[in-house]
């Protein structure tokens, strides 16, 4: 577990986009070593928060830090995750796609569990998820995620609204897997997997998020309409932001929220 009592101590995986977003952002936390595959963009980022560039994976997990930060890939997550909790630390993931794959899902959580270590996932580029984990406890009857992003976003061709995906979240994540990580966060919150209505239309200057739910609750539409990050237009900025706010509350001793 992190050590509350103490300023958290980070290591960042991936130096990109949202890397760069976080490293560049004054928190309550601070980022002491930093690992990208491609070591200048580590080294780039570590004269900016004053970590430590590792050009290995082995160096960068052995410092000396509370919790790494993952802002690299749904493959960076399932190559490392496991040795990371197993290495003692705490993760953030921001992937979350790579745990659509309910195998690897299992693992992760049994071995954050044996070893009493904790995978926390952000929000992402949506809201509205601390009160739809209630249908873990009370089964919702629909749930439906429709995504509206740019053709460019997606690198598609298309000259009108089109509708390019439909179906589970498991199957979407593996056709997009930069790009609706959303849905595998909503499945997870849920305790079930989110049908998807993916769509690119050339109109939309942001990227769209619909979350239609009906349960014993009630019924509940949430929209979320997000500029895309400055420098990646398949990345919303919430997203980025929502990594910022968890880390800056994780160690609060009032959690707000379900």
């Amino acid at each position: 577990m992190v050590n509350l009592l103490v300023m958290i101590t980070i290591g960042l995986l991936g130096c990109g986009n949202i890397g760069k977003i976080i490293g560049n952002y004054k928190g309550s936390w601070k980022i002491v070593a930093l690992h990208d595959r491609i070591p200048e963009k580590a080294e780039e980022l570590a004269r900016v928060t004053g970590g430590r560039a590792h050009a290995g994976f082995e160096s960068f997990i052995g410092a000396d830090f509370d919790l790494v930060v993952e802002a690299a890939s749904v493959k960076a997550v399932r190559t490392y995750a496991e040795p990371i909790l197993r290495s003692g630390k705490d993760l953030v993931i921001m992937s979350v796609g790579a745990l659509a794959d309910p195998s690897f899902r299992d693992d992760i959580v049994s071995v954050a569990g044996a070893i009493g270590k904790r995978v926390y996932i952000p929000s992402g580029a949506i809201c509205g998820l601390d009160n739809l984990k209630v249908a873990r406890i009370s089964p919702l009857s629909h749930l439906l995620l429709r995504t509206t992003k740019s053709p460019a976003s997606l690198g598609i061709a298309a000259t009108k609204k089109t509708l390019v995906f439909q179906g589970k979240a498991n199957e979407c994540i593996k056709e997009f897997p930069r790009n609706v990580n959303v849905s595998v966060a909503l499945s997870l919150a849920c305790g079930r997997d989110a049908d998807v209505e993916l769509y690119v239309d050339p109109a939309v200057v942001r990227n769209v998020h619909e979350i239609f739910a009906e349960g014993a609750f009630g019924d509940m539409y949430i929209r979320v309409s997000n500029l895309p990050s400055p420098d990646n237009p398949a990345t919303s900025y919430l997203a980025a932001l929502s990594i910022l706010s968890l880390l800056d509350h994780i160690g609060d001793p009032i959690v707000v929220g379900t």
